[in-house]
């Protein structure tokens, strides 16, 4: 597979109920208008961005089954996550982890550390 700046984030695996988010400008705005004003960052240590790649969400154990008739099927389901790729995020810095990808900032964040989403659909 060769890597292109298309499909370069393919082969990256989110876990869980993490989401792989990369951070917007502090004054940048969205369509609506919703930025973090200067003061709210520094202060409540909060961070904003989009929302590049999620996990499958929270896993819920199934049942053990000893019936040998029955096919080999996942033995986790999950509960999917709230967010959604696209969503732009506002987050605790406090609870993500900071990671460089390829000369990029991206940061790690569990869906409890999601404060807010802004979805761009029609209501």
């Amino acid at each position: 597979m060769h890597i292109t700046p298309d499909n370069r984030l393919k082969k990256l695996i989110v876990i869980g109920d993490r989401l792989l988010i990369k951070p917007s400008r502090p004054e940048e705005r969205t369509a609506s208008g919703l930025y973090l004003p200067p003061g709210v960052q520094e202060r409540e240590k909060v961070q904003q961005g989009y929302v590049i790649k999620t996990g499958p969400g929270y896993a819920i154990p199934m049942p053990v089954e000893d019936e040998p008739w029955k096919s080999e099927e996942e033995k986790v389901k999950y509960v999917p996550l709230q967010a959604k790729e696209g969503d732009l995020a506002i987050f605790l810095l406090s609870a993500a982890t900071e990671v460089m990808y390829e000369n990029e900032k991206y940061f790690i964040v569990p869906q409890s550390a999601i404060l807010m989403l802004e979805r761009e659909e029609e209501l």
